[in-house]
């Protein structure tokens, strides 16, 4: 009797375990009120299951040729999604040739690499899987070896009703992607949640400086994102190796134009530049106050500044405001949270 009462317990657990499904529902980012509305693609709307399967995967390092880099060894969070180095090493230690930047906000990109050549998360993130320099990798083969792990397989199920592919892969690290959104700094207490004393004496003489036309830096870096995601020279050399937007638009007029990268957390994302070859924001302060190489195609915004050393440490610290530290010690953002 007893041996029949184990037997039809063992049947209903194998039968309630082969029904239990797991249920996908719209993930809601927490936007600050004065972010814009987040675009998403029609094909890839956020859920929660995809943005947990993103973020498995971003820090998966199977997705790398040799088993040794993933996304989040480039992208750190403690480093806003930037990883302290002048360029990162990928595959058998090889260097890349430019600075990882930082992740937040990239949801609102319209174009993305430091050139402009992509034109959605989704498509970003196969430019490090294939590159020979960072994770060197056919995104087929390694799907096809990674849906053989039960637990990636079963989300990949769950949310794209498909089996773990490309397909897949992209769409959920572009997924998680857009939940790095950082928007809570000292300076967006001051200028949009009505903190007049979130920022310093000093500080505020750095914003006002930041803001003014003599100095023209928010042309550029403007808006809520502190850019407004052009593309100009900015004389860093008199002779580019690295030819910028120049690689997608075969215009000599584009040599040496780069993507203008936020502002947002710039204390934490040093080295500076496309290539990291500016390492402290004096440095950076001290680069632009000089005006430039003078590159033909530099963009006529930048001329020597005539900054004094006190306006250059002002300048430093209004930078500095725009620290978001709920963004880097969210540890909802790491694996295994």
């Amino acid at each position: 009797m007893m041996r029949w009462v184990l037997f039809i317990a063992v049947c209903c657990v194998v039968a309630c375990s082969e029904v239990v499904e797991i249920r996908d529902e719209i993930y809601h980012p927490h936007l600050p009120s004065h972010f814009p509305e987040m675009p998403v693609p029609a094909d890839n709307a956020i859920t929660k299951l995809r943005v947990e399967l993103g973020k498995l995967l971003f820090y998966d390092e199977r997705l790398s040729g040799d088993g040794s880099t993933s996304c989040g060894s480039c992208h750190v969070l403690s480093s806003a999604f930037t990883d302290g180095r002048k360029t990162s090493p990928g595959f058998n230690g090889n260097f890349g040739k430019r600075n990882a930047p930082t992740l937040a906000n990239l949801a609102w990109s319209p174009r993305l690499m430091m050139e402009g050549g992509v034109h959605s998360l989704e498509m970003q993130v196969l430019a490090p899987a294939i590159d020979t320099n960072e994770m060197n990798i056919s995104i087929t083969r390694r799907a096809e070896e990674l849906n053989k792990d039960e637990r990636l397989n079963k989300l990949s199920r769950a949310s794209y009703n498909r089996d773990l592919d490309p397909y897949v892969i992209v769409r959920a690290i572009a997924s998680f992607e857009r939940t790095l959104i950082s928007g809570d700094s000292r300076y967006d207490h001051f200028q949009y949640f009505n903190e007049p004393g979130a920022l310093n004496d000093e500080e505020t003489r750095g914003m006002e400086l930041f803001f003014s036309d003599s100095l023209s830096c928010s042309s550029c870096h403007s808006g809520v994102f502190f850019t407004d995601n052009g593309y100009y020279n900015i004389g860093l050399y008199s002779e580019y190796e690295d030819k910028g937007l120049r690689r997608v638009t075969y215009n000599e007029n584009d040599v040496g134009k780069f993507k203008v990268p936020t502002l947002r957390n710039i204390e934490l994302t040093a080295p500076y530049m496309h290539d990291g070859s500016l390492n402290t924001l004096e440095e950076v302060i001290d680069f632009f106050n000089e005006g430039g190489l003078g590159h033909v195609n530099q963009d006529r915004r930048i001329r020597p500044l005539h900054l004094n050393e006190s306006q250059k440490k002002d300048l430093i610290a209004f930078l500095k405001t725009l620290t978001d530290w709920n963004f880097v010690q969210n540890a909802a953002f790491l694996p295994n949270h």
